[in-house]
């Protein structure tokens, strides 16, 4: 009888295989006092350990096919910037220095820091990239472990034919460990933690790697050897399979290898419905190298550019030079396509450079209801500003839109406007150039901002619709929480009805509305927005074209009914039915 596992479906596709579950020993980190001597050769130790890692990854890099997709060496590249910040070995040897502790329990100790300030982050897309903060120190902690126990797959320490072939079982993943098994022709993989939006994920579908994540406990079960089979659509895993299942997940297996083909067709076609609606398909992105998977799927352009990655591991705020450079090289990589840069959504409560008067806030407070997005901003003009000037000086350089995240009232967005001009006169006053009519945005991810976006449309040049709070914040759930996120649903009346208040206002005002959260990306629910009167959509670049193939085929003019008949619906049960009719 076929025993069934569900998880988390990260990368499309079937695989079956024989399994090859890893057991890799967590390495000791318990705490060791030092002397001041000690303390130096420990500071050796670690910086060995480093270049160890480095090596590591740089081998892992170099044995890249070129044929590979261009964005699978920029994830490995991530994580060598990471080994090369001086922030990250200096915080390291100053712990060991001022504590007098070895460098495993430093390094523990670091990462304990920065899993705190991710996980206050609200944007679920930045606080799901800690992974690869622990994935970076992980190397490391085993570089200092000279035990060969701990050596991991990145090492290429077993041939290819022990790999090929087969669907890896295991804890977790790192990026080069994703990029390894590819290059040893692993069917597949399956981990007990991870989630759909850290770098292991994002690469094993650049990748094409069938692979699911979350499923707890899979290698109390799962013996190497025994065959199994991952329905990476799914989420599920299959272990003591029938003959009769397996033939199904052949069958599916062909199916999605066409598919695959046919949406590679929807690269280069226009972006409009069949009855003629022109739609705007564009991309979110979080650091520069997230332009490559844009790019290879021809998105319009950057509908959200987060830039909280350079506020990050730092010990001071970047500077207006430091912005501008990012921003302008963005802007080069794009080649004439829009930029919307989102302003800095972080919170004080992130304990960030610069900021003050964070000592003496409760410690007790809710980070989703504080000091973060547009009101810290306000808050600290010297954070804010050299941004706003970044923003504008780079404008010069091409299409550039400015979006101020979390507002809730009219006068958040005045207060800005003043500091805006305040920006531009200061420009205009030392000469350098800019885009003058340079559009201003709002994100809507509150119940209050898009219950007056009629108000917020009349201010600002076009709105943008963060669905992941907004969902959050109508239904007072928490979506990662276990015990209530079975509340968590993108197509209930109250969230729907809100969403179509701000696409009307938008409409009403003549002022473009998109929506750049997980529903935008989501081939469920593309439709039901196209119904409401969305037509810009921005979304991760590897869900693009599903969205494309869904909405190109479609006709707006049929799907406004039943678009509308989702705002009235008083059950979750009716909703289901009137999705499953709409996608039909």
């Amino acid at each position: 009888m076929t025993i069934e596992f569900s998880g988390i479906a990260v990368s499309t596709g079937i695989a079956i295989g024989e399994a090859l579950t890893l057991r890799r020993d967590s390495v000791d980190v318990s705490e060791r006092a030092l002397n001041k001597k000690e303390t130096t050769a420990e500071v050796r130790r670690l910086k060995r350990a480093l270049k160890t890692a480095r090596a590591q990854l740089l081998a892992v890099r170099d044995s890249i096919p070129k044929d590979a997709p261009t964005d699978v060496s920029a994830f490995i590249e991530t994580h060598i910037l990471m080994l090369d910040d001086s922030f990250f070995s200096e915080r390291t040897i100053t712990i060991i220095k001022t504590e007098q502790i070895n460098a495993e329990a430093a390094l523990h100790r670091q990462m304990q820091e920065l899993a705190r300030a991710f996980d206050a982050m609200e944007d679920r897309n930045l606080a799901t990239r800690i992974d690869d903060v622990r994935h970076v120190i992980d190397s490391v902690l085993r570089a200092l472990d000279v035990d060969e126990s701990h050596v991991g797959i990145s090492d290429f320490s077993m041939g290819g034919d022990h790999w090929s072939g087969r669907i890896v079982v295991a804890d977790d993943l790192t990026p080069a460990d994703t990029v390894a098994m590819q290059h040893h022709g692993v069917a597949g993989f399956v981990t007990e933690s991870g989630g759909p939006l850290s770098h292991t994920a994002i690469l094993a579908r650049s990748l094409g790697l069938p692979a699911i994540v979350g499923v707890h406990g899979a290698r109390r079960y799962i013996k190497t050897g025994e065959t199994v089979a991952i329905d990476g659509v799914n989420g599920m895993m299959y272990a003591e399979t029938t003959e009769a299942l397996l033939v199904d997940l052949r069958n599916e297996q062909k199916r999605l290898r066409q598919e695959t083909r046919d949406l590679k067709k929807l690269i280069d076609t226009e972006s409009t419905t069949t009855d003629g609606v022109e739609l705007s398909l564009m991309a979110n992105i979080d650091i520069e190298e997230d332009i490559k998977a844009l790019k290879r799927v021809n998105a319009a352009g950057v509908g959200l550019y987060r830039t909280e990655f350079l506020y990050l591991n730092r010990e001071t705020t970047p500077t207006e030079a430091e912005h501008l450079r990012v921003y302008q090289r963005v802007l080069r990589a794009l080649k004439g396509a829009p930029l919307t840069i989102r302003t800095i959504d972080l919170g004080a409560d992130k304990n960030l450079p610069g900021v003050t008067d964070t000592g003496n806030r409760p410690t007790d407070s809710n980070p989703a209801l504080g000091l973060r997005g547009i009101r810290l901003s306000l808050s600290e003009p010297s954070l804010f500003t050299p941004q706003l000037r970044a923003i504008f000086r780079a404008s010069a350089k091409g299409p550039v839109r400015a979006l101020l995240p979390m507002l809730t009232n009219m006068e958040e967005i005045r207060q800005s406007q003043q500091l805006i001009a305040q920006v531009k006169e200061s420009l205009r006053s030392e000469g350098l150039d800019f885009d003058e009519n340079l559009p201003i945005g709002g994100m809507i991810e509150v119940p209050a901002a898009a219950l007056i976006a009629d108000q917020f449309a009349e201010e600002l040049d076009f709105l943008s619709i963060g669905t992941n709070d907004l969902i959050q914040y109508t239904l007072a759930i928490d979506r990662v929480d276990d015990q209530v996120n079975y509340l968590y649903e993108p197509i209930h009346a109250s969230v729907l009805r809100l969403i179509k208040q701000v696409i009307d206002a938008g409409q009403s005002a003549g002022k473009p509305v998109a929506l750049c959260g997980e529903m935008a990306g989501d081939t469920r629910y593309a439709r039901l927005l196209l119904g409401l009167g969305l037509t810009e959509f921005s979304m991760p670049p590897s869900l693009l074209l599903q969205v494309k193939r869904s909405l190109v085929t479609c006709k707006r003019s049929k799907l406004r009914k039943q678009a509308l008949a989702f705002l009235d619906a008083s059950s979750r049960e009716e909703r289901q039915a009137l999705l499953e009719r709409i996608n039909a």
